[in-house]
């Protein structure tokens, strides 16, 4: 399992990069589509939808990516700051922040199909978005938030197994503990101050370092709380994994579970600091 895992990680690092660096614009959106609609047809597993609706749920998802996607400006080669994203930012922002702790707190479950459909949508598709917009800023942007996720997650996995005493959800999550939440975010301080110091910011100055390690620390809070999410969508469907598509690591949703929470917020900021 190990073995196949590794080699899963390795292909998958092989196709992300191959693509953010060498797809063109249309090409990217087109990718991030892709993947929007495989997260969908999962989350059609996690909700229960039938065959019929699953499928038709996941096609529109992709297709309503690639559309908005594409009237944004983001498949364009000189695209423009897409301020028509504003909305569906500032929604999953308000879901992760304001609704997902009370539904992780009271551990509630997706209401028929059309709310599950909504909810879905306001998952799945805002991050979708933001891969196709961070891209377009840089694509080593989107690459920076892809590896501080990673980072974030394995730190609290071996923070976790040396030191974990306090569970963080039992209920939801055994694993999880305080402790490794801890070193999520130390892990990702110590990520961010090493970009910060390859750029041209001088994080020598206190209001830098004041400012950057809370963010830091609540964009960890905001990774795990993502992880949260589908690890109890997960639990109630009584499912393990999301998916097989990805041998070793289970399906697309488990893959980027945290990146649904986070890459929405920062195309956010990303919009906020281009006005």
């Amino acid at each position: 399992m190990l073995k196949t895992r590794i080699i899963t990680a390795f292909v998958l690092l092989g196709v992300l990069l191959g693509a953010l660096f060498f797809l063109p614009p249309f090409g990217w959106l087109a990718f991030a589509s892709l993947i929007c609609a495989g997260a969908a047809w999962e989350w059609g597993g996690l909700a229960r939808f039938a065959g019929a609706r699953r499928a038709t749920f996941a096609v529109l998802m992709g297709a309503a990516c690639l559309l908005l996607g594409a009237v944004a400006g983001l498949a364009s080669d000189a695209p423009q700051r897409p301020v028509g994203l504003l909305g569906f930012y500032g929604v999953s922002a308000a879901f992760w922040l304001a609704v997902v702790p009370f539904w992780l707190k009271h551990k509630w479950r997706l209401q028929g199909n059309a709310g599950a459909m909504l909810v879905g949508l306001i998952v799945l598709l805002p991050p979708a978005l933001a891969m196709a917009h961070l891209r377009a800023v840089s694509p080593l942007l989107l690459l920076a938030v892809i590896a501080a996720v990673s980072i974030a997650d394995i730190s609290a996995y071996f923070t976790g197994r040396a030191f974990g005493r306090r569970k963080l959800a039992p209920e939801i999550s055994p694993g999880k503990t305080w402790e490794g939440a801890g070193g999520a975010v130390v892990g990702v301080t110590v990520f961010g101050f090493v970009l910060a110091l390859g750029s041209s910011l001088a994080i020598t100055s206190t209001p830098l370092i004041a400012g950057l390690v809370p963010l830091l620390a609540g964009f960890t809070a905001v990774s795990i709380i993502g992880d949260l999410f589908e690890s109890l969508l997960k639990r109630q469907a009584g499912l393990k994994d999301s998916g097989t598509l990805l041998p070793g690591h289970g399906g697309i949703l488990d893959r980027i579970d945290s990146l649904t929470s986070t890459l929405p917020l920062v195309g956010l900021a990303a919009l906020w600091l281009a006005i």
